[in-house]
Order: C-alpha cells, then structure tokens, then sequence
C-alpha cells in the first residue's frame, strides 16, 4: 500500500543503498531483489521502479512476486524505447523503490538526462532507493578503466553520487568463478560467450577492475571511519590500517628514512605510506627546495605520498600529521647535531616527539651522518623560547660557576678563573645572544671581584692592578659577546640568502621545464611562506587564474598579501604577515609566476595557431599526393569516352563493352577518390554532420561491397545475422567498410576470402575485417592510420593512402573506435568497433 505522507511523522529524505560491482554479471541485481524480498517480507512496501534482467533466468525469478511500476515508453529516431516511470513512481510513495543501472543515460524527452537525478528526485520525496552500478561507470575511473579493458564508457556517473550512498556494498566475485558462470550461460546469451571471454571478461582484465573495485570502497570505508572519530571528538589512533609517516628535514639522511619507511609499509598488506616536512612560519629558512624534490619523486616512486605543513613546533606539528591522517609509526632520524650542540640547545626533534608520541610507534633510525652536522648558529633569531633561556644561563651559568671554582681558589690562580668565567659569558652569547650575554658579564664581575679578588668577601679592591684586571675582563667579555652575537646573525643572513637562491633555482627550473608550470609554482609559493592560500588573480576581470589552498582551518585575523604578477595579474596570498626581507623575496617569486604565466599564453597561441598550421601541411600533401591519382582515372576516363564518341573508328560490340567497363570503373574510382578527400576535410574541419540511428550491419554491408570496384571479390560475412544493430551513421559507416574490406582485399593473399564478423561484447559490438595477407609489424600500426600513408607501396597505382584515416576518423566520430589485430594463422584483421544500440525493453507482466 502508499504511504500516507501527511500522517504527522517528521519528513526525513530517503536513504540511498548502492550494490557495487566490479564487472556485469557479479550478481548485483540478484543481490538487490534478494535485498527487496527480504524487506518486504517484513512488512516494507517495496516497489520495483525499474529492474534490466537481461535475460538472466534466475533474476527473472527473484522478481517474480514483487510489485512493479509500469515503464514509460518513449520513441526516439523512430525506435520505441521504455524508461523508469518517475512520476508513477513519485506518485505510488512505496517505502522503497528498486532503480538498476545508476549510471544509466535515460532517453531525451524526460526532465532528467541521466538516472541518477531521477534517483535523487525519488530521495528528495522520502523514498528510500537501492540501486546498482559497476566500478567502470564511476566518472573518476573512466580513463582508467579504459587502459585496462582498452573499452570506453559512454555512461558515467560522478563520484560524489555514490560517495553520499547511506550504505555502500560490494557486490565481489572471484575473476575465475565470474568466467565459469559466464561460460555456464548465466550472464549473456551462448552466441556472445566466446567473445565475451577473450575479450573485455579476461582473467587480467576483471582481476584489475575486482582491485579498483576493492580500492574504492576501501577508501570509502575509511573517509567513514575518519567522519566517526571527527565527530565523537576521538583523538587517539585507531590501527584500523597501518599507515607509516617518515620526517623530512631536506638532509642528506632522507633516501635512508624513506626507504626504511617503505620496506616497514611492505611489512603489512595495505599499508600507506606517507612523507612529511615541516616547514617553519618564518619563511624561507630551511632546506634545500632541490633535495626535496629528489625526495619527493623517491616517495612517490615508492607508492607513497608527499605533503607539507607548516608549524614552528616541529614535534606539534608531525604528531599533529600523524594523528590527522591516523597513522600507526612515525620513522624519524637520529640526531645529526654533535654531542657539544645537544648540551648546548638540549633535546632534540627526536626526543620531543617521542615523549610526546603516546600511542604512535616512533622508530629512530640511524643513519651515515648522525652526529656530523655542524653547531648550528643559535643567534640567527630567537624565539621567545630561547631568549628566556639565555637569560637565564646569563643569570645562573657565572653563579655556577663561582660555586665550582671557589673551593679551588687556593689551586688557580685569578688569570685562570677570569679566562673560565670568560669561557662561560662566549657560552651565554651564543644561547642568547648579546644581550643575555652583558647580564653575563656583569654578574660574572661582580662574583669575580667578591669571591676571587682580595680582599675576598667584600666589594673592596686592594691592589690597583686587580681593578684593571676586573675592567679588561668586563670589557673583553663584552666585546667577545657583540662580536660571537654578529657573527651568528651574519650566519643566519648567509643561511637565508643560501636557502633563498636555492628556492629561486628550483622556481627557474620549473618554469624552463614547462608542464603544468603555474600550479607548481603557486604550491611552492605557499609553502615557501606557509601562508594559508595564494592566488593568481587577472587583474582586468578579476577572475583567478590559479590558486593554491592549503585546507584545513584558515590562520586566525590572516593577513593579505598583494603583488603584481607581469602586466596583467597580481599574486595574492592569504595567511601570515609577512616581514619586509620575505617581501623582497616574494617578489622575486611573483617575476617567476609572471614568467610562466607568459610561456602559458604563448604555449595556447602555438595551441591554436597548430590546427592552421596542421591544415596547411595537410594540404600541401594532399596537392603533392593526389595529382597522379586524380589523373590517371580521368585520362582513363576521357580516353574510353573519347574512343567510343570518335567518328573514324568502329568498335565490335564486345569492345564497346570493355571501353565502357574501363570508363565505369575509372570514374568509381575518381568518386571514392573525391568523396574521401571531402570526407577527410570535413573532419579536419570538425563539420562533419553525423546522424546516428540503430543501424543493421546487414543492411550496410550489401551496399559497401556493391561500392567496390570488384563487386565479385571474395568476401565472406560471418554472424551479422545475430549482431545486435548498432548506433551509427548508415552512410558513414558503409564507406567506413567499403574502404577496410577494399584495404583487406588489396592485400590479401590470392584466392583467400576476406572474412566480416560480428559480435556484441556487453553495450558495444565488435565488426572484425580479417585477410590472409603479410600483416603490418606492430611498429607500424599507428602509422597505417596517418593520411598519405601507403604501408610497403612504392608507386602511387594503389590510391593516395586516405582510406584508413579517414576509416578510423569516421568511427570516432560515431564514438567507436578501428584497431588492428593479428589474424590467426597469419594476416590482418581491422577491428571496428561501435556502440550497440539500445534495444526496446519489454513492458511489466501484467501477471507480475
């Protein structure tokens, strides 16, 4: 029975349940009427608004029973077709509606172009759906199923449609089970089994598909995990999955944690592996932007990922990563500070994070330059941090100091503990700098003057030389302290500078390399200067021409950066403030970004500028190719036209015949010569008018042979009685055959047979031409295919080499493709294929 819709309850939208499958046959179908029957059987009122049998005998039954919509019909290019009744559906308001094939393109005439907005018209109205699709028809994956199955697919269906499936499940069956049901005839008809099966149902072919299948849903399952624990507020890792994060620095040790990280991710099945490098806020000081390219491409080499965040806290910052992205181990390498600047500036990276790891493994790796790197310039700029721990060395290191050295005062004499106590100020001023440094030496002074100088334990200075001694000491410390203070911030300018003239190289570089230039160098702008977003804006319109975005929460009261970018365009970047000695840098970026925006410009005006010029040399070929070939059957022509219009001679009547056959043939000739000349302009001119229509293969093939110079050669079709017709061109794809069998013909060996068959493979049918000649080396295959081309011919007798490309142009244009195979035994066969035409559904049983 209906619902009742106005009953009171709260309106909720209905609930979309998917059957994924990774190939047809799997049982998607049967699994949803299982589904149905299940429901209903508890008291759901289940409707089927539209179920595709396909003639499989045990879906047929799983059906029988359960309430069905009658199918609208609609009739298109004077063909009836039946479609999902969607207002019927609309108006029987069932709990849940059945609605197969997801992806499927409904017929014009309806309000919608495609079934899944149907689908979402039936989830709007409260109805829950559960529907079908195969992993083939997800629009992300077009491209990729084509290289497996080398099959296009014409029906799609976006990602996000599926990805906002309630339920999603994975209809999976092994590759050689789904072959011996195929082979049992319980997915196609007997006559379709063979091809089938050597074709797009190969062992290779369902194993790769069963894997993306299995991927995506995978993926799936893990976006739902990650929504759970966001919105229950888990923070903990779940080892749901291992996934293993390796720390980047830009250091030579990188290759070793890499690979150490990946042969830990190949430890366990189905493991991630992630690289990561912290980057500070402070801009460009840091690693080397070309070591970490090398890096990068090594992860991705690998299988794993490269990402880049931004924090000052080093340790936050990867715990943060790692906790983000749930992963099990953190690989980071040991220290390559020496022991004298671990004591100096304390724990490490290392350390930090894995007193602060808590539930992630951390594995420390040692590598050949642990302990190598040199002491680091500790003045270059301190953070808040490091400024209170200066002060405090200046305030304790000379208090310390006198505590050690007063009970050996009888031991040194005063030289001795001035020069320690000036060691210790040298220590103060690289921890904090100068600074830190004079409260050093003033404290320093006073502890030497009452502890060490006589008289001891007073302030009073006895002799005059001691009150030098105390003077050039506090001069000295001070003058040492500036000094060591400058030459750490020089050493820190010189470090920027180096790291600035690196980025800048590897910005060149990108630029020179050309590809997809521009949203490289927007990403490395914004990481370069951690800033939340950066945008290429045109300056006219105001339209962004690129940008880069960070994700994730923007940087709280962020600022805006603005930068011309060339003539036109301004580079603009959202996040930090920037200091003024990164918006000198930043400007050079802007020239670079300039840079490519130009080579950009000018890479489309070649673009555009090529057809023109791809014209011209096709006509130039076409003047050089075609003069003899469109002489030599006019002179043949004229001449046998000419012979029998003469006065002054007298043919015998079987000669008249002959001149008249020679006259026909020449001028069938020149016909098919100027017809794919107009025909191969027209394409590459894109005016090529096509009407597609379902078409019989035993319609067309007639007229193409009639077409042939030799109406008697030996051609002998093969299954186009049982072909499914197919949307094509009638016209088009006559000359399209007439043009393959004529090639087949001219090299095939003589007396054998030019066989033409047909089969359907799923919604495409395959038409194979097959001769018994030399064959074409498949070096040469693509060539054959390229107008003027005439493989192995040394004279222009044989026509100007268009019949193939304009063959395989025709057939894309029809949105089929032509390819070459080997012909068993020896010889070509051209494989023509083409999309099957819809064929009309049959109506509900009333007795259903």
């Amino acid at each position: 029975m209906p619902r009742d819709l106005t009953a009171g309850t709260p309106f909720r939208r209905g609930r979309l349940r998917v059957y994924l499958g990774a190939a047809p046959g799997v049982g998607k179908t049967y699994r949803m009427l299982d589904e149905a029957r299940r429901r209903s059987e508890r008291g759901a009122d289940v409707v089927v608004g539209f179920i595709e049998c396909h003639g499989r005998r045990h879906t047929e039954e799983m059906l029988r029973g359960l309430d069905t919509v009658g199918r609208l019909t609609r009739t298109y290019r004077g063909t009836e077709f039946t479609e999902m009744d969607l207002d019927a559906v609309l108006a029987r308001r069932p709990e849940v509606a059945l609605v197969d094939e997801l992806a499927h393109t409904n017929i014009p005439g309806g309000r919608n172009a495609k079934r899944w907005q149907d689908i979402d018209e039936l989830l709007d109205a409260g109805i829950d759906v559960i529907t079908t699709v195969n992993i083939q028809h997800l629009e992300s994956l077009n491209d990729v199923v084509r290289k497996i199955t080398g099959i296009p697919q014409r029906e799609t269906v976006p990602d996000e449609v599926v990805r906002r499936a309630d339920q999603i499940e994975l209809v999976d069956m092994a590759p050689q089970a789904l072959r011996r049901r195929m082979a049992h005839g319980n997915v196609y008809t007997a006559e379709k089994v063979d091809a089938a099966l050597s074709h797009y149902f190969r062992v290779g072919n369902l194993t790769a598909l069963r894997e993306l299948a299995l991927l995506w849903v995978a993926g799936r399952v893990d976006e739902g995990l990650r929504d759970y624990r966001a919105t229950h507020n888990i923070d903990r890792v779940w080892e749901a999955r291992e996934r293993v994060v390796v720390a980047l620095t830009g250091g030579p040790e990188g290759e070793t944690l890499i690979r150490r990280a990946a042969r830990i991710t190949d430890r366990t099945a189905g493991g991630d592996l992630l690289a990561v490098h912290v980057t500070r806020s402070d801009g460009l000081a840091g690693a080397s932007p070309g070591t970490l390219a090398e890096q990068r491409q090594l992860v991705e080499s690998l299988g794993g990922s490269y990402h880049v965040v931004v924090g000052d806290d080093i340790p936050t910052a990867l715990l943060a990563f790692a906790r983000a992205h749930d992963a099990t181990q953190l690989v980071l390498g040991t220290s390559r500070r020496g022991r004298l600047a671990r004591f100096l500036t304390g724990p490490g990276i290392g350390e930090t994070t894995v007193d602060a790891s808590e539930d992630i493994d951390v594995h420390m790796v040692t590598h050949a330059f642990t302990g190598r790197g040199r002491l680091p310039a500790l003045g270059r700029r301190h953070s808040p941090r490091r400024t209170v721990v200066g002060y405090s060395a200046g305030l304790l290191l000379p208090v310390l100091l006198t505590a050690v050295l007063s009970p050996l005062t009888g031991t040194l004499n005063l030289t001795t503990v001035a020069l320690i106590f000036q060691l210790g100020v040298v220590a103060v001023a690289l921890l904090g700098g100068a600074l830190s440094a004079l409260l050093a030496s003033l404290i320093a002074s006073l502890l030497l003057n009452y502890y060490f100088i006589p008289p001891v334990r007073t302030f009073t200075i006895g002799e005059p030389n001691n009150v030098i001694a105390l003077v050039v000491f506090a001069a000295v410390a001070l003058t040492v302290s500036t000094v060591v203070d400058r030459a750490t911030r020089l050493t820190a300018r010189a470090a920027r500078a180096t790291a600035e003239a690196e980025t800048l190289s590897t910005l060149a570089g990108s630029v020179l390399r050309g590809a997809d230039a521009l949203p490289a160098l927007l990403e490395k702008t914004r990481t370069a200067f951690g800033m939340d977003s950066v945008a290429l804006l045109d300056r006219a319109g105001g339209a962004v021409v690129a940008r880069s975005d960070a994700g994730g929460d923007p940087t709280p009261g962020r600022a805006v950066t603005e930068v011309p970018a060339g003539s036109g365009a301004s580079l603009v970047l959202a996040g930090r403030r920037l200091p003024a000695a990164d918006q000198r840098v930043l400007t050079a970026f802007a020239a670079h970004v300039a840079a490519a925006l130009e080579r950009d410009r000018l890479a489309t005006v070649a673009a555009e500028v090529e057809p023109i010029r791809a014209a011209d040399r096709m006509r130039t070929a076409l003047l050089a190719a075609v003069s003899h070939d469109l002489r030599t059957p006019l002179a043949a022509a004229l001449a046998s036209v000419g012979s029998l219009r003469s006065p002054e001679v007298s043919f015998s009547e079987e000669d008249r015949a002959e001149l008249l056959d020679l006259a026909d043939e020449s001028l069938v000739r020149l016909t098919r010569l100027v017809d794919n000349l107009l025909d191969m302009s027209r394409l590459q001119a894109g005016a090529l008018t096509l009407h597609l229509e379902p078409t019989d293969l035993r319609d067309v093939l007639p007229r193409a042979l009639d077409s042939l110079a030799d109406r008697d050669a030996p051609v002998r079709p093969l299954g186009l009685d049982v072909a499914p017709p197919v949307l094509a061109d009638a016209p088009l794809l006559e000359r399209v055959l007439a043009n393959v069998v004529a090639n087949a013909l001219r090299h095939n060996a003589p007396g054998a047979p030019v066989l033409v068959s047909a089969s359907s493979l799923h919604d495409r049918v395959e038409i194979r031409i097959a001769d018994r000649g030399p064959g074409i080396d498949p070096a040469d295959r693509d060539r054959v295919f390229l107008p003027f081309q005439r493989l192995g011919d040394t004279d222009n007798t044989t026509g100007v080499g268009l019949g193939l490309a304009l063959s395989r142009g025709l057939a894309e244009a029809m949105g089929g493709s032509l390819d070459i195979e080997d012909t068993p035994g020896g010889g070509t066969t051209m494989l023509l294929t083409l999309a099957a035409a819809p064929v009309p559904a049959p109506g509900p049983d009333p007795g259903i």
